[in-house]
């Protein structure tokens, strides 16, 4: 078959700048061959090389003495003691999911697996944060439907629970839905894996599906905005299959136990050649391989395709020689492909060839270290205008204008979906702030959760990013949990644009203030940029996923309100409705500054949560929809009405941040105040528990038509 002849067209259809080919013939001193020219594109788009974006993740706090592995490997590592960790990430699947929804959603899943079972650690929960248009869209309805299968789809057949998420809707994300993926696993500190490899002459062996022509240039496409052309794109999405990855996750958890592991690399984004290259570079080794050796589920594939086939259920592994009969045996038993596909070799080279054709033949070190790193240009976002004066509300009118949209109703239709309870060791399912998940055979439990609130971030991207952090800090803490880290997925439109890059600068800035304060390092990450359509950008979305633990089942907070309970609030209220989803929803305005957020508050406000939790029989944090929403969904979940005091608008859905809503009884609140003046941890009684009627001061309505209204409109509004 004649190559293409390298053209300025093919180079730009590679996502490469003149600038950046440039550089290619600098540093190879020749016209690169078309394979070399693929590998080139794989290796320094946006997707894996984070070359718009590395400047400033180096910022990040990453470390503490909780942290086991930061950044840089499949997936970060936090100790959890006695010998056990929690191995977790999230990642995007943004392009791929909008156009191709079920199998663009379904292998984000299985991608995010991976990245945890290849370190050594077995899955045991998974969560989504999904960001999509405005309901009446024409392709609303059909992305939703599919990503939901896709997600379900997947994460059921292979057998992991999924416990936490959020759903959104915005018109900023008509032409560009997010679908955030995320995944957590257990594994021994003494028996995790990674991906540097070691040893000149060992062997490289390709293990688990076989490689076909689907999802060739998807790491580029998910590089690059859409525009008219998008349909064209679907080729590029990967196609999964979950029961083949769950007999590749059983059959690689036993190899590893054979000790025949030298390293071991999912193949992820760019397939066999990021996965190869990065074994290679972290091990300072080069790597040869023959691809007539790959594993093919279609015929005449050339090497181009093998090299960058997105083919799922993959890995690559530097294999212990004497133990090849061992760890050959462990995947025919699982009826998976295992095949020696090359070797590792002391040059500083990536020899491809091809039925003994050299294909690409390249300076291994400089082709991961040299990828372009950009200093864009960003301008600060500007100071939002203050916000004018709000027309009070009927409270009850504005709680079901809440609980009417699909932003705020009970997504019950998504996660109904989803398997929560494979395993067994589920404690807490979707539905409320963290979901929670027994360490197998212990006393301790994992809790998980994922935030972001992007109208925040695009009116302040710093105090945005600060309230990521910090109501994932919440969320933890109001079920019991001490938070440990975090893992982000940083989803933006185009770098490129000043205005956008200030988002994302002002984003990191409040995200590293926050971690750093609520001792919550981000260990792993992904950063997902150009989500753009004919140049109009998604919200910023810097999703926050993040793990807590619980050391024994007493120390959980995970009870209901119950008739006699007293209702206070922790923490500051002034009213603060700037950027509010009152403010959105019924007044159809995102106007104001996102609410200010002292980390000192958040941390002193946690602490005493945590160390009070024996007297707090029921607590959520304060967030979207402030004290209204926060007392509405306690009832909602126990089905018994709730009385507060306030029926003004800013003290009901006012969103000031560092405060939760707790329940207890009248004795207990009494013990509860005495302490918090004691620790000056602000505490106010707010109203009780009882009845069948939701009462904001001299308002009220019965709660079971609230909650038929809470339990259908999402269904109703895209079903």
């Amino acid at each position: 078959m004649t190559e293409p002849t390298i053209t300025p067209d093919l180079i730009a259809s590679h996502g490469l700048s003149p600038d950046e080919y440039d550089r290619i013939l600098d540093i190879i001193g020749r016209t690169p061959t078309f394979t070399e020219l693929g590998i080139f594109s794989a290796m320094w788009n946006e997707h894996c090389s984070y070359k718009s974006s590395k400047k400033w993740l180096r910022t990040l706090p990453t470390e503490g003495p909780q942290v086991i592995c930061g950044p840089g490997e499949n997936a970060g590592i936090v100790d959890i003691g006695d010998g056990q960790c929690v191995v977790f990430k999230m990642e995007s699947h943004n392009h791929p999911s909008y156009i191709e929804p079920y199998q663009g959603a379904a292998t984000g899943v299985g991608g995010i697996l991976r990245d945890v079972f290849t370190m050594g650690a077995r899955p045991i929960a998974a969560m989504n944060s999904l960001s999509f248009g405005e309901p009446g869209h024409h392709k609303t309805r059909q992305l939703v439907n599919g990503v939901v299968a896709g997600v379900g789809g997947y994460g059921n057949c292979f057998g992991v629970p999924m416990v936490g998420g959020e759903v959104r809707f915005d018109p900023a994300y008509n032409g560009n839905c997010l679908v955030n993926a995320f995944a957590a696993g257990i594994a021994d500190t003494d028996k995790i894996f990674y991906s540097a490899a070691s040893g000149v002459g060992m062997p490289v062996v390709y293990l688990g599906a076989k490689t076909g022509r689907d999802g060739v240039g998807g790491a580029t496409m998910a590089s690059a905005e859409f525009d008219d052309t998008i349909e064209d794109k679907r080729p590029t999405v990967q196609v999964g299959d979950p029961f083949t990855e769950k007999r590749l996750m059983e059959a690689t958890l036993e190899l590893m136990a054979t000790g025949a592991v030298i390293s071991i690399q999912d193949m992820g984004a760019a397939g066999l050649t990021c996965s190869a290259v990065e074994m290679g570079d972290k091990g300072g080794l080069g790597v040869k391989l023959n691809l007539e050796d790959v594993p093919q589920r279609e015929e005449n594939m050339t090497a181009y395709e093998m090299m960058l086939s997105e083919s799922q259920e993959r890995m690559l592994m530097v294999l212990k020689p004497e133990l090849e009969a061992e760890a050959r045996a462990v995947f025919v038993k699982w009826d998976l492909d295992f095949a020696i596909v090359g070797e590792t070799i002391a040059e500083d080279r990536f020899l491809v060839l091809h039925n003994g054709e050299v294909k690409a033949d390249l300076p291994l070190a400089t082709l991961s270290g040299s990828a372009p790193e950009y200093d864009r240009p960003w301008v600060p976002t500007p100071a939002p205008a203050p916000l004018e004066d709000v027309v009070g509300v009927n409270p009850i009118d504005g709680l079901r204008a809440l609980l009417s949209s699909p932003n705020y109703a009970g997504k019950q239709w998504v996660y109904e979906q989803y398997d929560q309870q494979v395993m067994g060791d589920t404690a807490r399912t979707p539905g409320a702030g963290s979901g929670i998940v027994r360490v197998h055979g212990t006393d301790k439990s994992l809790a998980f959760t994922s935030d972001v609130t992007p109208r925040y971030v695009k009116a302040n991207p710093v105090e945005g990013g600060k309230q990521a952090v910090a109501e994932a800090y919440r969320n933890l803490t109001a079920v019991g949990a001490k938070p440990l880290a975090t893992t982000d997925n940083m989803n933006f439109g185009n770098p490129e644009k000043p205005e956008i890059m200030g988002q994302f600068v002002g984003a990191i800035q409040g995200i590293s203030q926050a971690v750093a304060a609520l001792d919550m390092p981000i260990v792993s990450g992904n950063v997902s940029l150009y989500n753009e359509t004919d140049g109009t950008g998604i919200l910023p979305t810097p999703t926050i996923g993040a793990v807590g633990i619980i050391m024994h089942p007493d120390d959980m907070i995970t009870g209901q309100i119950r008739a006699g309970h007293v209702l206070l609030v922790v923490g500051e209220t002034h009213g603060h409705l700037g950027q509010s989803a009152l403010l959105a929803e019924v007044y159809g305005r995102a106007e104001g500054d996102a609410p200010f957020v002292d980390l000192a508050a958040e941390k002193r406000n946690g602490d005493f949560i945590r160390a009070n939790h024996t007297m707090i029989r029921a607590c959520t944090d304060l967030s979207d929809g402030g004290l209204a929403l926060a007392a509405f969904e306690m009832a909602e979940e126990a089905q018994i009405g709730v009385t507060l005091d306030a029926d003004d608008t800013p003290t009901l859905f006012g969103e000031d941040q560092a405060r939760y809503l707790i329940a207890c009884s009248f004795d207990q609140a009494e013990d509860l105040m005495i302490t918090a003046a004691n620790a000056d941890v602000p505490i106010a009684m707010v109203g009780k528990v009882g009845g069948a009627q939701i009462t904001f001061g001299n308002y009220n309505h019965d709660l079971a038509d609230l909650t038929n209204t809470f339990r259908t409109s999402f269904a109703a509004a895209v079903a």
